[in-house]
């Protein structure tokens, strides 16, 4: 709950009011601790954060209030928050970098809008989508939470049992944080909304009237993606859908996944195009242990194409496919099982757009250089091209980039390369990247890449 809505923070918080919990929840007698650090907020991995709630008036008691909230244990030191723990039936035990350190016994968890709840322990941090200032990238983030964020979190594990909730910064920290957390829409790409907004016809949707308005130059920078696309066109003063654009507002994708499915048949690979956006469309079907990192680098090498990460995955959906979706080999070649019968059940969805639009399905048989082709022309405004000094830049802002460790092309060198998403720590990193050619993207989009690509023939 936000301070300023007069409301301070519990020293302990109540299990919340409903439906009676679920299982894998703390016995009755047993207490809950919640610990929350600086890093994330909002979306992340969880399910979509609910609606707040209407804020109650004001307290009449503002000093009071203040006074209380001071005098409350909530930034105690690290020993005290040990010992609280010692005292605990079930625990787990954390440094302030947040890494968990695993019980001898397992304990049930469950995953909240923006943490993930033990019943003993509910650390929380995720990533935000958003950019570098003026960088025109859109980046995946670890990002600080606002106050607000901060507040609600409290309440979080108040659905496990009573018990304290402690922080993992400073009261000083605290009071660093932005009051609100800048809402998505004024910071995420806007070419979906756009096109949304074309399809379902309002009049001017340079002037549309949104609760959070973004930006003009979002608005902007979402209309010439869109135009790039072929998703739209001038008529009489109106901004128009093209008959491409109104394809591509039937699929539940980003423009361009929706810009490469329709690309397909042209170059023959509809069903590898289908199940590789599919695959993109979920998370990662990978895991990667750690403590057995050999091990699964022996057992990913006969998935590994040189052609880039996007090819590598339709390698392992394939041989998923044809051992009949079988959990052991999920197991033996550390791939999530759930994740593997998400993506068959979003490529099945899709394949049925695609039918009811009655697009020719199409395999390339093998043919992985028109699979490449597709990619090229449909993701040409995410591509990268090598410096003479070995390192990355796009082709559109120049923007440094590097390949990420979890590629299969960390230790090459290709010229030109396209990718999905750019995440951001200490460095623009790409992921999902796939080899293409300069001359395709020349075909893709001559206007576009005439004087930002630099020739890379050679």
């Amino acid at each position: 709950m936000p301070e300023e809505a007069g409301f301070p923070p519990a020293k302990k918080f109540r299990p919340s009011a409903g439906p009676p919990s679920r299982a894998g929840s703390c016995p009755p007698g047993r207490r809950a601790v919640m610990l929350l650090a600086a890093g994330g907020g909002g979306g992340g991995g969880g399910r979509r954060q609910q609606p707040s709630l209407a804020q109650p008036s004001a307290s009449p008691y503002p000093e009071a209030v203040e006074q209380q909230r001071r005098n409350l244990p909530i930034f105690q030191a690290r020993g005290q928050l040990l010992a609280q723990l010692r005292n605990l039936d079930s625990a787990v035990l954390i440094d302030l970098s947040g890494h968990c350190q695993a019980p001898s016994r397992r304990l049930p968890f469950h995953a909240g809008p923006s943490a993930l709840c033990l019943p003993a322990l509910c650390p929380a941090a995720a990533r935000l989508p958003g950019g570098p200032k003026d960088s025109g990238l859109e980046v995946l983030a670890v990002q600080r939470v606002s106050k607000t964020q901060a507040w609600q979190r409290t309440g979080r594990a108040g659905r496990e049992d009573s018990g304290i909730c402690y922080r993992l910064y400073t009261e000083d920290e605290f009071e660093k944080f932005e009051k609100m957390t800048v809402p998505e829409i004024q910071r995420c790409n806007l070419a979906s909304v756009m096109l949304q907004l074309l399809a379902m016809k309002v009049p001017n949707v340079l002037t549309f009237d949104f609760m959070s308005k973004p930006s003009p130059d979002h608005i902007q920078a979402a209309i010439a993606q869109l135009e790039l696309l072929g998703a739209l066109e001038h008529r009489d003063g109106q901004l128009t859908l093209t008959p491409m654009g109104r394809k591509m507002a039937a699929f539940p994708l980003e423009p361009k996944f929706a810009k490469t499915i329709l690309l397909s048949p042209k170059f023959h690979c509809t069903e590898e195009i289908l199940t590789i956006v599919a695959l993109l469309s979920v998370d990662s079907i990978l895991y990667n242990p750690l403590s057995r990192r050999d091990e699964v680098q022996s057992v990913r090498k006969k998935f590994v194409s040189s052609e880039g990460d996007h090819l590598t995955l339709l390698n392992v959906y394939r041989t998923f496919k044809n051992t009949g979706g079988n959990k052991e080999w999920c197991k033996e070649n550390f791939v999530n099982s759930k994740n593997m019968m998400l993506v068959a059940e979003v490529r099945a969805q899709l394949r049925d757009i695609c039918i009811k639009m009655s697009m020719p399905i199409l395999s390339s048989r093998g043919d992985t250089e028109n699979i490449r082709r597709c990619l090229a022309h449909s993701l040409f405004m995410s591509t990268a091209e090598l410096q003479p000094d070995g390192s990355y830049a796009t082709t559109d802002t120049h923007q440094p980039v590097a390949i990420h460790p979890s590629s299969v092309l960390f230790h090459c060198k290709p010229a030109c390369v396209v990718y999905t998403e750019l995440l951001f720590t200490n460095k623009c990193y790409m992921r999902d990247l796939c080899v293409v050619d300069a001359e395709w993207l020349y075909e893709a989009a001559p206007d576009f890449f005439r004087k930002k690509l630099r020739t890379a023939r050679n």
